[in-house]
This record gives C-alpha cells, structure tokens and sequence, in this order.
C-alpha cells in the first residue's frame, strides 16, 4: 500500500483536532472542567491519549481554545443568518445577542471558561481566539469605529464583564438588563439583533454541538 500524501495527512490531522475540540466543549458543559480529563476528552474524540499534548499543551489551553471555537463559530452563524445584513448597528447588535446568549444557554461552560482566564496562565492565543478577534474587529469596523485598534479591546472587555455579571453564583444579573446596558452604550435600537421577546432560546441548550466543528463526518450540506 502506497504511503499517504502530505495533503492527506494533513486533513487527518485537522480533523483529529476538530474532534478534541469538540468533544472538550461538549464534556465541560456536560461535568465541568475539574471533573473533565484529558483521557475523557481523548475517548470521546476516538484518539490515542497522547494525540491531546501534540495538538495542545495542556488541558486549560485545550479548553480555551474549544470554547473560543464555540464561540467564534456561533458569532459568524449570528451575524451571516438570514436576512443577511450588512449595517453596522445590527451586526453589532446580533454579536452582543450572540456572545449573551452563550451565557444563557451554556452557563456551565462559559463560567469555567471565564475562570480559566484567571489563572495563571490566564489568556491563551490560538486559532480559534485569532478568528474570534478577527470577527469582532470587522463588527467595530463596520459600526463604524475611526479607530479599531482601541474600539475593539473596549468591546470586548465588554462582553467579557456582561458575561461575567451575568454568570455569578448566587447573584446572577438578568441577560436583558446587561443587554439593555450594553444597547445603550452602544446607542442600538432594541428591535434590533434578536430581541429577548422574539428570542427562541429560551428552552433547554441544544446538545448537538457537530455544525461547530469540522470534523469531516456530517453529510454535505448539513
């Protein structure tokens, strides 16, 4: 048998990481981050244990990079969904609505996520980290910021303490008034993004994380 093309090997490897990836973000949300091992993640991938430390160094930073993914990739679904529009005010307003309801509906998730940018290690670059700011600088831009530079960093540090607020134990702020906040600043209409009262995310999170991560296993289309 003929030895596999670079190419070939290639898209092994890629899909390989989109499997870790995924199946770190669908056991994190399911147990947490502490009850979660890098031999679970590895089993729920299909891959040899030490496959993990080749694509990652460690589990925090395998993790991050999952949820940066999640996150990333439910941006991009928000602000290309149909009707597609190209304003400013509402791209901006279906990426506030996109990151909020993260909180909302993967709770579990997004608080471990938020811890992990404490620790020591504290904030990790990555692919999925560089789309994500990729996305959200061309949000700024097409708002209509004179500078991006400085806009983008306030934006996210934005998001970050709307998720924050609203992801504290015991004293959780409620997703439509951190939303009304950040409408506010941002001097966008409420009718626009997807409104809570129009919102159909109310009920449990779906499970089914597959349309994130490109596996290479869903049929064409899906």
């Amino acid at each position: 048998m003929s030895p596999r093309s670079a190419s070939v090997n290639e898209e092994l490897r890629r899909r390989s990481r989109e499997r870790l990836l995924q199946a770190a973000v669908e056991l994190v949300d399911e147990r947490g981050f502490e009850a979660t091992t890098l031999g679970d993640i590895a089993d729920r991938a299909g891959s040899a244990r030490g496959l993990v430390s080749y694509y990652f160094p460690g589990k925090r930073h395998l993790v991050q990079s999952a949820v940066h993914r999640l996150m990333h990739r439910t941006l991009e679904e928000a602000l290309e969904r149909e009707p597609r529009s190209e304003d400013g005010r509402e791209r901006l307003a279906r990426a506030v609505d996109a990151i909020l309801g993260l909180a909302r509906d993967r709770p579990v998730l997004m608080r471990q996520h938020m811890a992990g940018l404490l620790q020591a290690e504290g904030f990790v670059e990555c692919p999925e980290q560089r789309r994500l700011s990729e996305l959200l600088g061309d949000t700024v831009a097409r708002y209509g910021s004179a500078d991006v530079t400085a806009d983008y960093p306030m934006l996210r540090a934005q998001l970050m303490g709307a998720v924050y607020a609203a992801l504290v134990p015991g004293v959780p702020m409620p997703v439509p008034a951190l939303r009304a906040e950040l409408f506010q600043r941002y001097g966008l209409d409420w009718e626009l993004g997807v409104p809570p009262e129009r919102d159909s995310g109310c009920g449990p999170a779906e499970r089914d994380l597959s349309r994130f991560f490109a596996t290479g296993e869903r049929t064409e289309g899906s």
